[in-house]
């Protein structure tokens, strides 16, 4: 064990600093020495704790809820970014659906200027056009003149308004779709800028359909083969 100090206030390796009436610590070499002051340590605490549970309940619940909040906001602050909402839901890439094509035309009516019912299925074979996404006039007085006698090129626009028909063609219609029949058939919303187009047969069969309609030549072929 060390020896005392020069002033004599305990041993020069013991613990400095402690207050003056502690007495002398001595840190003995073996911990097992310290074994009977631990057990009459415990003893005491528990007697304590015994006489004092009524007044530690409150201390308790304070302690309890203070580490409930404390667990909830580490939560928050852990939780992954990816699993929170974001004010801009992140758009779906769009994919033309893959089930018209040869499905049935349903029994749509839609309507002329007058506001007159006209049967869709009435004007087969048809190239049908829904313009809801675009006027683009230029686009349908293309498909107009590359039709071949017999077959329709139809202009289907949303609401009530018909758009101005087409410019040339005899077989040119222009028609309104007041319920959205058509564009619920597709199952697809309308794209700014493009046009939708359907070729059916005079059976009444999606031979084809045309997510944007693009250039003559890509869909010339089919029109052709309405008319057979």
């Amino acid at each position: 064990m060390g020896k005392p100090d020069a002033e004599g206030h305990g041993p020069a390796d013991g613990l400095p600093g402690l207050p003056p009436e502690w007495g002398r610590v001595v840190v003995p070499d073996d911990a097992s020495a310290l074994a009977d002051e631990a057990a009459q340590l415990r003893r005491e605490l528990r007697r304590a704790a015994g006489g004092r549970s009524g007044h530690l309940a409150l201390p308790l619940l304070v302690l309890m809820v203070a580490l409930l909040t404390t667990m909830a906001g580490l939560l928050a602050v852990a939780w992954p970014r990816a699993s929170r909402g974001t004010d801009r839901p992140t758009p779906a890439p769009y994919a033309p659906p893959a089930t018209v094509a040869g499905r049935a035309l349903p029994a749509l009516d839609l309507v002329d200027a007058a506001q007159s019912p006209v049967p869709l299925r009435g004007l087969l074979p048809a190239m049908i056009i829904l313009t809801d996404g675009c006027p683009c006039p230029e686009q349908i007085d293309e498909a107009v003149a590359a039709a071949p006698p017999g077959v329709a090129v139809v202009t289907v626009a949303g609401g009530r308004a018909v758009a101005t028909p087409p410019t040339a063609g005899a077989g040119a219609r222009a028609l309104a779709d007041p319920a959205g029949g058509l564009r619920s058939f597709l199952g697809q919303p309308a794209r700014p800028g493009t046009l939708t187009a359907l070729l059916v047969d005079r059976a009444g069969t999606v031979t084809r359909m045309l997510p944007d309609l693009g250039p003559v030549d890509s869909y010339r072929n089919d029109l052709i083969a309405l008319a057979g």
